[in-house]
């Protein structure tokens, strides 16, 4: 991992922590900023910043830590948020997984746990960075597509022949196959099976 391009938001109201949580994250190479409050972070928020997680205290003095893990799900790029929690509260640790984060971690938290915790973060959210990026370039592509030729691709990843494409669409094989040729010259996609994950990606983001 790159630290020099993983920033880790620290939310966490006790001062002392909160420095010394940066601390030990810059020291393995991260970029670090540090909030006191619910606030601080509507205000500033940490985006537009490569890749990164959130290290969220569930006890803050303005608004609980689930009521930004909650207000999180409405950014357009969301960091993994990993809970704080002074206590080893099963409920609110279930109630956080279900909220989306992806790990709980005690304070105090030890050194090890934290690098694993924050290291498995920012690997999902470079992952789901450029999964967002290769979903936005496909629909650029597919935009570009003309009408017969998405009724094609359609066709094409339900696993039809392109005999079969041509009697359902009243067309020569030859036909088909250079729409087929088309499409994938306009998307990218250099196999069948790659088509097949990239109108995936299109069904997902319908």
């Amino acid at each position: 991992m790159d630290g020099t391009t993983a920033v880790v938001s620290v939310v966490e109201d006790d001062a002392s922590l909160r420095q010394a949580l940066s601390r030990v994250l810059r020291a393995g190479g991260f970029a670090v900023r540090a909030y006191g409050s619910v606030g601080e972070v509507l205000l500033d928020p940490p985006t537009g910043q490569g890749n990164g997680c959130m290290l969220l205290d569930l006890e803050l003095p303005d608004a609980s830590g689930f009521e930004l893990q909650q207000a999180l799900t409405r950014w357009e790029n969301p960091p993994p948020v990993i809970i704080l929690s002074g206590t080893a509260d099963v409920a609110a640790s279930v109630r956080a997984m279900k909220g989306g984060a992806v790990d709980f971690l005690c304070k105090p938290v030890a050194n090890a746990d934290l690098f694993r915790a924050v290291g498995q973060a920012i690997e999902l959210h470079a992952h789901t960075q450029a999964l967002r990026a290769r979903r936005q370039r496909f629909l650029a592509c597919y935009a570009a597509l003309t009408e017969r030729e998405r009724g094609v691709l359609g066709l094409v990843v339900s696993g039809l022949t392109n005999r079969e494409i041509g009697e359902q669409l009243g067309m020569a094989e030859r036909t088909v196959k250079l729409h087929r040729a088309h499409i994938m010259g306009k998307t990218g996609a250099t196999s069948l099976p790659d088509l097949v994950r990239l109108s995936d990606l299109l069904r997902d983001a319908a």
